[in-house]
């Protein structure tokens, strides 16, 4: 049979003209739905290969597609937003897909979350309807999507005393994975999935994998007495990974007692991730330029750096200074010209 029920879903079985065998959920309890859908199915199938037409790919493909073919370290994040989408997308034909129907989902994402987290979505279903076009040639076309205006987000830091007062907070393992991180700027899961072979004590140097890395390239680190010594007390704790509690690795470090130490210490609207935001805003405030803080940081593009170039004040005065009197003198203050005749 070419319909059957699996629970209380629909679900369409046949095989096409070519030769390809077809299998997919209806996503209907109602059997006339589910002979519909079945029908359009076939038909389709029967003009791609009676009538050589360009085969109409459905969003599931794509996004199946997308994952398979995904290098990116935030797959997981893609896999949550796909998940968010199927209900509205599923079995909807890519070239069917127009700018009407992506605003209204993106206008529901953002009344459930925000504007800027839609915008995430908007750019998900844009990068997979361009990879459609562009690359794998199912559509021709690609729908304009309009993302939300974003404020400028400003970067959140915290003082070496607010670290001091968080550290002192903190439960123990959690006191030695916060210095590590304010030492490295790593991200969180680069310093929680750490192993003892990405590590060379000797040398003072660690690194990390090009596929555990966000931009996909591997990544210098250079370990300051401060990552070392903490490194050190970790030695024996376990023998692959570096963090641990209780004698396993740990696998979150935004949990509840990261959240109450954060409130004891009084620090608020701070999250694991502006640990990286303070050891670079550090870094800059104590004169590092910003395209060393770039190669520091593994950051892609000088853009993502300059967010930190405003907290440099100190850095940059000292090169104001170097053309301070060239033209004038030091006394800018009594500056005057000589009065012609007219003028007296």
């Amino acid at each position: 049979m070419s319909l059957y029920k699996r629970g209380g879903t629909w679900w369409i079985r046949f095989t096409t003209p070519s030769g390809e065998r077809i299998r997919c959920s209806a996503r209907t309890d109602d059997k006339a739905q589910a002979r519909e859908l079945e029908d359009k199915l076939k038909a389709e199938a029967w003009r791609v290969h009676k009538l050589g037409e360009k085969p109409r790919r459905t969003w599931d493909e794509a996004a199946l597609k997308w994952l398979q073919e995904s290098e990116k370290a935030t797959i997981t994040e893609d896999k949550a937003k796909l998940r968010w989408l199927q209900p509205f997308l599923h079995l909807k034909y890519l070239d069917s897909i127009d700018r009407e129907q992506i605003t209204e989902l993106a206008r529901i994402k953002a009344e459930q979350s925000s504007p800027p987290t839609a915008n995430r979505y908007l750019a998900l279903i844009r990068a997979i309807l361009r990879k459609a076009a562009f690359e794998w040639e199912w559509i021709d076309r690609v729908p304009k999507v309009k993302l939300y205006r974003e404020a400028t987000r400003r970067v959140r830091w915290i003082t070496p005393e607010q670290a001091q007062m968080l550290l002192r907070e903190l439960p123990l393992h959690q006191a030695d994975i916060v210095p590590f991180a304010l030492s490295t700027g790593l991200r969180q899961s680069n310093v929680l999935r750490l192993e003892w072979s990405q590590v060379d004590l000797e040398r003072c140097v660690a690194w990390i994998h090009a596929d555990q890395a966000k931009a996909r390239r591997p990544i210098h680190v250079s370990l300051n007495s401060t990552a070392v010594e903490v490194l050190v007390r970790q030695l024996g704790k376990h023998p692959e990974r570096v963090f641990t509690f209780k004698g396993k690795p740990v696998a979150w470090a935004n949990t509840r007692a990261w959240r109450e130490a954060l409130k004891r210490a009084g620090i608020e609207n701070f999250r694991w991730h502006d640990l990286r935001h303070t050891w670079a805003s550090w870094l800059v405030q104590r004169g590092t330029p910003t395209n060393v803080l770039q190669e520091m940081g593994a950051w892609e593009s000088e853009g993502m750096v300059r967010r930190y170039a405003h907290l440099a004040p100190a850095h940059l005065a000292e090169h104001a200074e170097r053309i301070a009197g060239l033209v004038c003198g030091t006394n800018f203050a009594h500056v005057t010209k000589e009065k012609g005749p007219s003028e007296s």
